[in-house]
């Protein structure tokens, strides 16, 4: 059984009623998926999802595009909205220099603020980085010397110096249908080297459908044409990425355990 660490299921229910979703990913041997929120005003609509759900839980951020409208320079009210058992993790937060929708120091400021949260709740910093890798990887490295926090690279699409970088941080790397398009040789490249105890399996729904499903919509139920080629990468089995993928994703999200809400 397959966890989908990263999908958008607010995404999706705009396009109408998500039930059918979750049920085709059931079906597809999905046995949990991770809701990300990217803004705090759209945050209770994420939670709600969640709580409709056993196998669906949730995180609380603001995305780096959102930055200038809903960042946050404090961490006092992301550690507020942490206080549920559906909600594992904070962000997605990090830095996006490809679109720049919000200024770089808004972004950067936000992104401490995260981390901040991430270490006095001791929840997992989920952290998106696009054409920032240097500044991405700069500030993990002075606040983890500030004091320790947990984290994951959400949708992997760099090379193999920003995943050892990461790595070398102790975080996690989470792998996306990029991973499966044609170009991504680097991206592959990289993934190979990474532990199989440091990886995580994703889809980013409704966004970047891995092969064979490119151009469409996609959603938790098409992370195992993912997770095949991430086995296919890894020289592994699919049972073992599999198992090895649950088990990354519940020693990092460690509030998804039984027992420990």
């Amino acid at each position: 059984m397959l966890i989908d660490s990263h999908c958008h299921l607010d995404y999706l229910a705009r396009d109408g009623e998500i039930d059918p979703v979750v049920e085709r990913a059931r079906a597809a041997g999905v046995s949990g998926m991770l809701t990300i929120s990217t803004t705090l005003s759209g945050f209770p609509t994420v939670r709600e999802i969640a709580e409709r759900y056993d196998d669906v839980w949730c995180s609380v951020g603001v995305h780096p595009h959102e930055a200038a409208a809903e960042g946050q320079e404090e961490a006092e009210r992301l550690v507020k909205l942490t206080d549920h058992s559906k909600v594992v993790g904070i962000g997605e937060t990090g830095l996006d220099y490809f679109y720049e929708h919000s200024p770089r120091k808004a972004q950067q400021a936000s992104f401490r603020a995260h981390i901040a949260a991430a270490r006095r709740t001791g929840l997992p910093v989920i952290v998106h980085t696009r054409d920032a890798e240097e500044d991405t990887i700069a500030i993990l490295a002075e606040e983890m010397a500030a004091g320790p926090f947990s984290g994951v690279i959400h949708c992997f699409s760099s090379d193999r110096s920003l995943a050892e970088a990461a790595l070398a941080l102790g975080l996690y790397i989470s792998v996306a249908g990029i991973v499966t398009f044609k170009k991504a040789e680097a991206i592959r490249e990289a993934v190979a080297a990474v532990p199989l105890d440091k990886l995580l399996v994703e889809t980013d729904a409704p966004y970047l459908s891995p092969v064979p499903l490119r151009g469409k919509r996609n959603e938790p139920a098409h992370v195992v044409h993912t997770a095949a080629k991430l086995a296919e990468i890894k020289g592994v089995s699919a049972e073992t990425l599999a198992a090895a993928t649950r088990e990354n994703f519940h020693r990092l999200f460690a509030r998804t355990q039984p027992g420990t809400a």
